[in-house]
């Protein structure tokens, strides 16, 4: 076991790599944010700090804000040889630091582990929601019928502007997908399809295929246009399409308070597994 003494903390750097991988590997405690991005490619980008002992990197944190004011926890690993509250101390103490430079913040994590909560309790973060996963099987497919005037088709490369434009729009500061990341994602979808009015991008969904079958990772319907039917039609869409390719089990995953999102999924077959990962929010200054 390391003696905190001797621990020192320091910016992650890329030569850092190969040891960060080899930690979480090899160590039981990692926490990985869902997201479209490998962890280690945040390297780089602040906040993102490795704690060494005796010249070996036994712990490393990184919480790089996008948006701008959003630090998600992406990568928090540690290895046996240090207690794991010291390491977080001593990573997050410095990761927030260095937030707090930056302005007014918001740090979140969603929680897969349980070990992560009591880290996160002693660094004042509270709850803010849960994530709640749906699922559906084989059943009837869903009829889509377009609301008048509207138009879909497969997303391009060219419409990502306009899709992170509705992303904004529709969700709160919390959940949007910068452009950024949106152009990490789309290489990575399976399907991805834009609803159109009068030329302009107005909702849209995408979806990632698994050795399950698929999962809608993205749905969002610009909120002048909701209620129509918009987010009823792209999901079904997706439903006939995975359908053709023999596809028949679907995932998604929604916020607990999104009684909308709820209520949708669930109109079109898709039912709760039970698994639930709670939301973890800190106010910086």
């Amino acid at each position: 076991m390391i003696a905190g003494a001797g621990l020192q903390v320091r910016p992650a750097v890329l030569t850092d790599r190969r040891q960060i991988a080899s930690l979480i590997q090899r160590s039981s405690q990692v926490h990985r944010h869902l997201d479209w991005r490998d962890p280690l490619d945040w390297i780089g980008s602040s906040p993102f700090f490795v704690l060494e002992g005796l010249g070996q990197v036994v712990a490393a944190l990184g919480c790089p804000p996008e948006p701008p004011s959003v630090a998600w926890l992406r990568l928090f690993v540690n290895s046996d040889r240090v207690p794991v509250q010291d390491s977080w101390k001593i990573l997050w103490d410095a990761a927030l630091a260095e937030l707090g430079q930056k302005g007014l913040f918001i740090a979140a994590a969603i929680v897969l582990q349980e070990w992560l909560t009591d880290l996160l309790h002693s660094s004042g973060f509270t709850t803010r929601q849960s994530i709640v996963m749906l699922e559906r099987d084989a059943g009837s497919p869903a009829e889509m019928t377009l609301p008048q005037g509207i138009s879909m088709r497969a997303m391009m490369p060219f419409d990502l502007p306009a899709v992170a434009e509705v992303d904004a729009l529709s969700f709160e500061l919390l959940w949007q997908n910068a452009r950024s990341v949106l152009e990490q994602a789309y290489p990575q979808a399976g399907w991805a399809t834009v609803a159109e009015m009068d030329g302009q991008v107005i909702g849209y969904q995408l979806s990632t295929r698994n050795s399950l079958g698929v999962h809608l990772a993205r749905l969002a319907v610009r909120p002048d246009m909701q209620g129509k039917g918009l987010g009823y039609a792209l999901v079904a869409d997706l439903i006939q399409q995975t359908g053709r390719h023999g596809i028949s089990h679907l995932t998604v995953n929604t916020q607990s308070d999104n009684v909308t999102s709820q209520v949708l999924y669930q109109r079109m077959g898709f039912h709760e597994t039970g698994d639930r990962y709670p939301v973890y929010q800190l106010s910086v200054c």
